[in-house]
């Protein structure tokens, strides 16, 4: 079957706060311990192995050590998903970004005890200064772009539904992507840098019409119509096998648990669904994906991808940014 690569951003519920600007994430509320037994359990159940992309204050913080520590004694791969979960990161000067990818990569390590071979920005925040100390800390893949165009109307929901600032907003206005992005390939690249390159495998998107299919996104339709969510979803599976594109599908801790599970958290699309449900559908969705590829996590992906050779390669276009981060 044709390869295919799963990956799952362990994004935990302070970070949810913080980027929705909510009060009380400075404390760090976490669900790692309920949520990641459940994850690998459904993995386990399924035969699938992925990618846990880690955030490295959560990998620093004692209490969850256990949590963590089960991923470690797992076949799982893990990824850097940088320190601060700060979506804004593409506004890192090069020093700061040094700082945040290796304070991160340390955490987790220690963490989990095995080294993260990719990264993924939070929010799919790059630039060329993160795609640089990538490639000079040896990272094997990034893949931190979503080609698609409706970016900025993800941030206009997610601003509708926060309580920002004007320092926030313009933090925050990036979020998501730009109708630039949609233009960026859909299928795996490389990019060229100075003084070598780094393969990019995007969170594919519907090949030709570019819209999301990752299972947030198809959890949130499945909220109007589970047949027509499921539907869509192998249309998009199917769509790629017709243009010869090898997906890597994206996964969030909040496609495990539901509202019933965690409180705080309603503003998150299909949060209101129950758990129990949710894992119903999740693993639907899985069973889909395992038939019709064979699936493997993101750095087995990209060793697969370099020995095919062929990557179309890509000079980074991003626009420029600030020389110094946010406060």
């Amino acid at each position: 079957m044709p390869l295919a690569s799963l990956s799952l951003d362990l994004d935990n519920q302070w970070s949810y706060l913080k980027v929705h600007n909510d009060p009380g994430w400075e404390a760090f509320p976490s669900y790692l311990d309920v949520v990641v037994p459940r994850i690998l359990e459904t993995l386990e159940q399924l035969g699938l192995r992925l990618t846990f992309f880690i955030v490295g204050q959560d990998a620093a913080l004692p209490k969850n050590a256990g949590a963590l520590a089960q991923i470690g004694g797992s076949t799982h791969e893990v990824g850097n998903h940088s320190f601060s979960h700060e979506p804004w990161l593409h506004l890192y000067d090069h020093a700061r970004v040094e700082d945040e990818l290796g304070r991160a990569e340390a955490a987790i390590v220690a963490a989990t005890g095995k080294q993260p071979v990719g990264f993924r920005g939070p929010g799919f925040s790059v630039s060329a200064d993160v795609l640089d100390v990538l490639r000079t800390r040896g990272y094997r893949f990034d893949a931190s772009t979503l080609p698609s165009y409706i970016g900025p109307l993800a941030r206009a929901y997610y601003f509708m539904t926060a309580s920002l600032s004007d320092r926030a907003r313009e933090d925050r206005s990036a979020l998501f992507g730009s109708v630039r992005d949609g233009l960026r390939p859909v299928k795996p690249y490389r990019w060229t840098l100075p003084g070598g390159s780094l393969i990019e495998i995007p969170v594919t998107t519907f090949p030709v019409v570019r819209v999301p299919f990752h299972l947030s996104y198809v959890l949130y339709l499945s909220t109007f119509s589970a047949l027509a969510a499921r539907a869509y979803f192998r249309s998009a599976l199917e769509a790629c096998r017709a243009t010869g594109t090898p997906p890597s599908l994206l996964l969030h801790p909040l496609d495990f648990l539901g509202g019933d599970d965690v409180a705080g958290l309603e503003f998150f699309p299909a949060m209101k669904m129950p758990g129990r449900v949710k894992l119903e559908r999740v693993r639907s969705y899985l069973g889909d994906y395992a038939r019709l590829f064979d699936v493997v996590p993101m750095g087995e992906h990209a060793v697969a991808l370099e020995a095919g050779g062929g990557l179309v390669e890509r000079a980074p276009d991003f626009d420029a940014v600030a020389t110094s981060a946010p406060a």
